[in-house]
């Protein structure tokens, strides 16, 4: 689907184009977007290194498991029915630390081995479970405390001060999370 509307779009492009009298602008645009596209790329190579080898030192220093630790109790009151010990529970956890890091690359295998775990605790194989749609709200919005990959494309970008960011995203993802989990709460209610 998406491709189609990448494809109507360039279409239309072409198309206002040559309706404005503009068409020979066509062939240096799409040549130089894809220089420009191509720079950014090899300028989130090396931020992206970075943050990955951050992110493998959290890991084996045990931040991960701590903030897996901070986040426990609120895993178990969004999710009452996973047993705490099913490995559902650390996918999930695993998750979760992930976004509030800005991993959202980390953090989708553990969202779907998630979802792998809590598609054995369902029992309508065909229908989603209450836990299977408030794992998805909350990864989603994904509450970020760090967010990795857009200070390393406002760096790639050339950005005087690519943290900048930092503030709002944590503003603007707790509303999301915030938002995100009542909708959940209030139409499984409804549904009922």
């Amino acid at each position: 689907m998406i491709n189609y509307l990448w494809a109507g779009m360039i279409c239309l492009g072409i198309l206002a184009a040559a309706l404005s009298g503009k068409i020979e602008q066509i062939t240096p645009s799409i040549f130089a977007s894809a220089e420009q596209g191509v720079t950014v790329a090899f300028g989130l190579i090396s931020v992206m290194t970075f943050w990955l080898g951050m992110m493998k030192l959290i890991e084996r220093s045990g931040v991960i498991e701590m903030i897996k630790k901070v986040l426990q109790p609120l895993a178990y009151l969004l999710f009452p029915r996973v047993p705490r010990e099913h490995p559902a529970m650390n996918a999930i956890l695993m998750n979760m630390s992930a976004n509030i890091l800005g991993l959202g690359n980390a953090a989708t295998p553990f969202g779907i081995k998630a979802m792998e775990e809590l598609q054995q605790l369902n029992t309508r194989e065909d229908t989603a479970s209450d836990e299977m749609c408030t794992l998805l709200a909350i990864n989603t919005s994904s509450l970020t405390l760090l967010p990795t990959t857009v200070i390393a494309l406002r760096a790639s970008a050339g950005s005087l001060n690519p943290t900048d960011i930092v503030g709002t995203t944590i503003v603007a993802t707790l509303s999301s999370t915030v938002v995100a989990l009542i909708l959940d709460r209030l139409l499984r209610r409804r549904w009922l």
